[in-house]
This record gives C-alpha cells, sequence and structure tokens, in this order.
C-alpha cells in the first residue's frame, strides 16, 4: 500500500468518525421528544439521555488516550467504532427509557474511545507541512455533522421513527471499521510497555462523575455545590498524583513546562465555554421573542456550522503557511467580537444581527479550532499523542460543562428557575444579555492565552 493511499484511508476514518458522532448527539437531540412519549418519560430521563452520554464521554477521554499511546491508537480506535456502532444498534431494539439511557453511557464510551485518538492518528501520518489542511479537513466533518444531525435526523424521525437514526449509525460505524482494518495497517503505540495509571484513571473519573452531576444540578439546592468542591478536591489530588507518577495518565511536565501545549489547551478550554451556550439562547431567543418555529429556528442557526464547514478547510490550509498561533488568534477575536454584538440583542433587534452573529462565530470558530489542534499536537512528542488528543478533547467538554454552569447559575438568578414564556421574556434578555457579555469576556481571556504562546512557538518550531 502506497503512503498516499494511507494517507487517504487515514483521512476518510478519521472524517467519518468526526461526523458521526456530533450527528448522533444533534440528530438524538431532535428525536427527544418522541422518544420521550413512545416511553411516557420524564424531563429528567430525557434530559439524562444526552447527560449520560457527554458524561461518559468526559469520564474516558483523556484514559484512552494514554490507553491508545500504550496499547496502539489504530487499536483503541477500531474498538471504540464497534461500541459505539453496537451500543447505537442496541438502542434501536430498547424497550425502555431506563435501557435507552444506560447504553447510551456505554455509547459514550465507544464515542471517547474513538476522539481520544482520532487527531493522534492524523497526525502521526500527514508530514508538518500538510497537517493543517488535514486537520482542517477533520474539522470540517465534525461541524457538517452538526449541520447534518437536525436536518436529516428529522426526516428520519418523521418519516421512520426515531429508532431509525440508531439503525443508520451501525452501519456507518461499521463502514468505518472495515476501511480501517482493511487499509489501515500501521499501528501507533509510542508508549508501548509502559503501564496504565489505573489510580489516576479512577480519580479522574470520580472528579469528572461528580462535577457533570453538580454542574446539571445547581439550581437543585446547597447539595450540587458540596459535589462542585469535592469533585475540585479531587481535580486537585489527581494532578498530586500525576506529578509524582513516572507513568502518569496525564505527564504535568507537559502543562507545566511546555507553554505553547498548555496554553493552547487553556485557549480551548476558554473558546468553547464561550461559544457553547451561544446556540442555546438564540434558539430560545428566535422561538420564544421572535415568535418563529422550530423549523424556521433551525434554519437560521444552521447558519453557523455551515460556514464553519465551508471555511475549516481553507484555515486548516493558511496554517500551514503562516504561524497557526497568529490564525487561532485571529479566530478567538472574531469570536469575542460577535459575541459583544449578539449581547446587545433585544426584542426588537434586526435579524441581521443575528445574522452577523452566526456568521462571525462561524469564522471564528473555523479559523481557532484547527490551527489550535495543529499547535497542541504539534508541541509534543510523538509517545504523548494520544494523552494530548484525549485532553483537547476534554477541554472542549469541561468547556461546555462550564458554559451551562454560567447559564445555569444566571437564569437562577435573574430568572428563579422560571420557564421562559411572555410575563419573563424581560428578565430571559437580561439574562441573555448577561450571559453574551461573559461569554465575550471569556473569549478576551483565551485571546490573552493565545497571545502568550506566540513567542514559545516561534521558538519552537518557526
Amino acid at each position: 500500500m502506497s503512503r498516499e493511499v494511507s494517507r487517504s484511508a487515514v483521512l476518510f476514518v478519521v472524517c467519518m468518525a468526526h461526523f458521526l458522532m456530533p450527528f448522533m448527539m444533534s440528530s438524538v437531540g431532535i428525536a427527544l421528544p418522541v422518544i420521550g412519549r413512545e416511553f411516557n418519560a420524564s424531563a429528567l430521563q430525557l434530559g439524562l439521555v444526552e447527560t449520560t452520554y457527554v458524561l461518559s464521554a468526559s469520564i474516558f477521554l483523556l484514559s484512552m488516550g494514554r490507553f491508545g499511546d500504550i496499547h496502539g491508537r489504530r487499536r483503541v480506535f477500531q474498538v471504540g467504532l464497534l461500541v459505539f456502532g453496537c451500543m447505537g444498534g442496541l438502542i434501536s431494539q430498547a424497550w425502555s427509557i431506563e435501557t435507552v439511557i444506560v447504553l447510551r453511557f456505554l455509547q459514550g464510551m465507544g464515542g471517547a474511545m474513538v476522539m481520544a485518538t482520532t487527531m493522534a492518528i492524523l497526525v502521526s501520518t500527514f508530514p508538518v507541512e500538510e497537517r493543517g489542511k488535514a486537520l482542517g479537513i477533520a474539522v470540517a466533518s465534525v461541524y457538517a455533522g452538526i449541520s447534518c444531525g437536525p436536518f436529516f435526523g428529522g426526516m428520519l424521525v418523521e418519516l421512520l421513527g426515531w429508532r431509525s437514526i440508531f439503525y443508520l449509525i451501525f452501519p456507518l460505524s461499521l463502514l468505518t471499521w472495515v476501511v480501517t482494518r482493511l487499509k489501515i495497517k500501521t499501528e501507533w503505540a509510542e508508549a508501548k510497555g509502559e503501564p496504565f495509571d489505573w489510580r489516576g484513571a479512577t480519580t479522574y473519573a470520580t472528579a469528572i462523575m461528580l462535577l457533570v452531576i453538580s454542574v446539571t444540578n445547581l439550581s437543585s439546592g446547597g447539595w450540587p455545590w458540596v459535589t462542585l468542591v469535592l469533585a475540585n478536591l479531587l481535580l486537585g489530588l489527581f494532578f498530586f498524583q500525576q506529578s509524582r507518577n513516572p507513568y502518569p495518565l496525564l505527564n504535568v511536565a507537559l502543562l507545566l513546562n511546555n507553554r505553547v501545549f498548555a496554553l493552547s489547551n487553556l485557549a480551548a478550554l476558554f473558546n468553547y465555554a464561550a461559544t457553547f451556550g451561544v446556540t442555546f439562547f438564540l434558539s430560545l431567543y428566535l422561538q420564544y421573542v421572535k415568535g418563529m418555529s422550530p423549523a424556521q429556528a433551525g434554519v437560521i442557526l444552521i447558519i453557523q456550522p455551515i460556514v464553519q464547514t465551508l471555511f475549516s478547510p481553507f484555515c486548516g490550509r493558511l496554517s500551514d503557511r503562516i504561524p497557526a498561533s497568529y490564525v487561532a488568534t485571529t479566530g478567538m477575536a472574531l469570536c469575542a467580537f460577535g459575541l459583544a454584538v449578539a449581547s446587545t440583542l433585544h426584542a426588537d433587534s434586526a435579524l441581521g444581527v443575528v445574522y452577523l452573529l452566526l456568521i462571525l462565530m462561524g469564522l471564528g470558530f473555523a479559523f481557532f479550532s484547527s490551527p489550535n489542534v495543529s499547535l497542541i499536537m504539534g508541541s509534543v512528542e510523538p509517545k504523548y499523542l494520544g494523552v494530548a488528543s484525549g485532553l483537547n478533547s476534554s477541554m472542549r467538554t469541561l468547556g461546555m460543562m462550564s458554559s451551562m454552569m454560567i447559564i445555569t447559575l444566571i437564569f437562577a438568578y435573574l430568572m428563579n428557575d422560571q420557564p421562559v414564556t411572555l410575563a419573563t421574556q424581560p428578565q430571559f434578555l437580561a439574562s441573555m444579555r448577561l450571559a453574551l457579555l461573559i461569554f465575550s469576556g471569556l473569549c478576551v481571556v483565551g485571546i490573552g492565552c493565545s497571545l502568550g504562546r506566540i513567542s514559545g512557538w516561534r521558538k519552537k518550531s518557526r
């Protein structure tokens, strides 16, 4: 098999995996009302269908990255595809909402195995001069999955029922597994023979589990704050353990001594924390304030992922020609400006302001994402690529949780946990403007992280 064929096969399976994961998430979100009616599920149970998947992915991402470094990224990637696809097939046969919730947790574990290894496999395959372009295409496939999920998922649910979404996931996952099995013969396991840190993995999993539970229940009283403090104490214990372990799950020296790696991951954390809640707010704004139907709101909201999909490959190629840190910083600045514009929205704002925001956010994320991943993956030794890939994916999940925590706290303070109605519209708009202003500030902090690594990147690679 020629080298070019190997690269093409790697890019294909990575893009397929990157498409399937967000497609599954966004299409299942569309199907939740139908699932709820069939199983007579409560709102809490429907929320758990999504939350347990995110929880599972959050728990296993970092561990699976390290596991891939030790036992082979291709192997972990393949097993993850099988777990993800088979759990999807089993969910299509689910007989109760409890079954769906449990299987979604297991599917999240498979998704973590896949997402913790894809970027490491891609970086191991493509040379530095072609890496940005490949990462740009891979990132574009994520946005394509996000864009297609609500549209095709909605069609499948309407025509064939909610189970058809999971029928579709199984053969697509199997196809990706077959291509990987037949076309990619190379294995990457630069840390082969090193022991796996089970104690660290358990501490980290417990901390993340408590963190997710706390963030999703902050409005339920005092106990979530207790578990939130406990989660942070366990995270502190995890980092202490890692600093003393000769074969850690996460090499703390990478964060302490590698400025590019540390600041790039921090920039990713701030970017996801700032941008994840935008779609949530705009969906409510368009439907409750502007009076649109869900379908009309969806057509408008799809602007952002389409812009991201179109421009991500270009931004990836751009980062091959000029320092990726400059490209990523530009993207963060565009996000900050877009969020600042969004924080001025009111009931009578023209839709043109929403269009401008979505275009700015789409451009900003396209400029930021693949160059930032390129910086992260290019700043570590090959033996740590899996850990770097897992940590970068973990930053995305932790950023999303941080975003929702901010929204939950603002809603609890300004809306007293009341539903969004015509009567509470002023409070909702005030909550939205405050949250978007905070998100813009987070992007400004992210710009600082992005600028802080530029000189370090020059010294290291330019």
